[in-house]
This record gives structure tokens, C-alpha cells and sequence, in this order.
């Protein structure tokens, strides 16, 4: 099974998500990640996945149009702008969408930004653990 994650710079939400998708589903599915653009991989991601003993520092921001010639199974938008700008994917994919809100746009303090990310985080793992059990495990 392969899965294709969808943001809108592949930096922090679609990051975050890919990190738990390949975590919860293990060797069960290909888990790829990319952006309608590359903004590259948000230090703080890394970091607050880090924090939950997943490391995400080896990916890379991928554009969308690397992935136009692979099969997929499974395409989640984590962002209403991604939904909007996705392409169409010349497959049987089934299309999943979940509007999370963008901890990079969040200002303040580093605390305040830093917060922001672990809530989106929390959201997304458990978006990611309900798609698995979902989608992937049942086969």
C-alpha cells in the first residue's frame, strides 16, 4: 500500500503526519510526503516529533509533481490550500482530507510557537493512528 501525503510546503503538517503514518503503520505501507510547493523541512517539526521519540530529520521537502507517474492508494490533504491545488492523480486513489491548522504562521513567543506545534501534533498523531487502524491494518 502506498500513501501520499499532501500540504502546502511539505515543512511542517504533511511532515508531521508522514512521521506517524510510516510510525503506526510500519512495513504495511510506503509512506511519501510532499507540498503544491517546498518550503523544506521546519526545524520545529523535527524537534516535536523528536519530543515523541520519532525522527523525521532525514526527510526532505518533496514537490507533488515528483510523485505524478506513482500508483497510490491513499491521498490525505492536511490543508484546505493543498485540497484546492491537488492535482489529479491518474489513479484509483481514494482521497482523505483533514483541514489542520499551520503551527509555522503561529507568532509569539518561541513557547507560544512551540506549543502550537506540539497541539497540531497532537492532532495529527491522532488523525494518523484512526487512518491506520482505518485503512491499513484491516487488510
Amino acid at each position: 500500500m502506498r500513501i501520499l501525503v499532501l500540504c502546502t510546503g511539505n515543512s511542517c503538517r504533511s511532515q508531521i503526519a508522514h512521521g506517524y503514518l510510516q510510525h503506526y503503520a510500519g512495513k504495511r505501507a510506503e509512506i511519501l510526503s510532499a507540498g503544491v510547493e517546498t518550503h523544506g523541512v521546519d526545524p520545529r517539526a523535527i524537534a516535536v516529533m523528536k519530543e515523541d521519540h520519532i525522527d523525521i530529520s532525514h526527510h526532505t521537502s518533496n514537490n507533488v509533481d515528483e510523485y505524478s507517474d506513482i500508483e497510490f492508494d491513499h491521498v490525505i490533504t492536511v490543508c484546505d490550500n493543498a485540497r484546492e491545488a491537488c492535482p489529479v492523480f491518474p489513479s484509483h486513489a481514494t482521497k482523505h482530507h483533514h483541514n489542520f491548522p499551520d503551527p509555522a504562521k503561529v507568532t509569539g513567543t518561541e513557547v507560544e510557537v512551540m506549543n502550537a506545534f506540539r497541539e497540531v501534533r497532537g492532532e495529527i498523531k491522532a488523525y494518523c493512528r484512526d487512518f491506520v487502524e482505518r485503512h491499513v491494518l484491516v487488510l
